[in-house]
């Protein structure tokens, strides 16, 4: 028989190992339960945190465009020294040259085809090219249709005169002095406002007027600037001529030059292309395209 104290002895050891087993597996739950709750509160933060950058990520996405790898250019082939057809039938001239300087500038792949110009906004809206380079002036009428880039090249009016007349056009604006325009245009306007003291005689057509002038009839014209260079420095003239005073810019009489036409509301081509034209005028660029095509200087 086991002695009454040591059956309370051997009683009161097991109940405090019972207590302690019990306080044990009491620890052993919390860690547990702390541990399931912070690897939940982990997870969820986790998935916030991809969630969110998935959302900035797609919003990068909307702001960069992707990157394009070619530009569609249209221009026709009848307008030299901007587009026409070489001696061996190839797309040449001054928007040729810029076209694919914008094209190196923005490392796109070019591609620049001739259409007649009438088929060319229409292109333009339909989606089936990219931009038009065919010397489009900057009008109201195209402005309905179209957006434009920065100005590449400026359209400005000259005079022209006999060889060693040395005209000299100054503040007493050419003051009795015959000039010769083409009726109802706006270099007829410009002269009736800027030069009204000068003997301004129109005639019917442009032609004529440089007519009257090789006949002596005029002591000066006063005409577009890029088609007089040609004149002046082609067979047409008979080396009559020279150019004098100028240029003249204007852009209410002679508007706002020529520039790169895009689909109305393409922001994003035009904004790359105005950068490209802009970098272009900053090196020279621009200036060596003119000076290339033109047998004078223009400006």
């Amino acid at each position: 028989m086991v002695p009454a104290d040591r059956n309370i002895s051997i009683t009161g050891h097991f109940g405090a190992a019972r207590a302690r087993l019990c306080a044990m597996l009491a620890a052993v739950v919390i860690t547990l339960v702390a541990s399931l709750v912070h690897a939940d509160f982990s997870l969820a933060m986790a998935q916030q945190a991809r969630g969110a950058g998935e959302q900035s990520s797609g919003e990068t996405a909307e702001a960069e465009p992707p990157r394009r790898v070619i530009i569609r250019f249209l221009t026709t082939s009848d307008f030299p020294p901007f587009n026409s057809l070489d001696e061996d039938g190839q797309l040449s001239g001054l928007n040729i040259d810029l076209a694919r300087a914008i094209c190196l500038d923005l490392a796109v792949t070019c591609d620049i085809r001739a259409r007649p110009w009438d088929e060319l906004i229409p292109a333009i809206e339909r989606g089936e090219a990219d931009a038009i380079i065919a010397g489009q002036a900057i009008t109201k009428a195209h402005l309905a249709h179209l957006d434009f880039t920065l100005a590449y090249f400026n359209t400005p009016a000259r005079f022209a005169s006999l060889v060693g007349t040395k005209l000299t056009i100054g503040s007493n604006g050419l003051a009795g002095r015959k000039v010769g325009v083409a009726r109802g245009t706006a270099h007829a306007a410009y002269l009736k406002d800027f030069f009204s003291r000068a003997e301004i005689v129109e005639f019917a057509t442009p032609e004529l007027v440089r007519e009257a002038l090789q006949r002596k009839e005029l002591d000066a014209i006063f005409d577009d600037g890029v088609s007089l260079v040609f004149w002046v420095n082609g067979a047409l003239s008979r080396t009559c001529c020279e150019l004098s005073g100028g240029p003249y810019f204007e852009s209410r009489y002679f508007g706002n030059g020529l520039a790169i036409a895009v689909k109305k509301g393409n922001r994003d081509m035009r904004a790359s292309l105005d950068g490209a034209i802009q970098r272009l005028r900053l090196i020279g660029r621009l200036d060596e395209f003119v000076q290339r095509h033109f047998p004078l200087r223009v400006y």
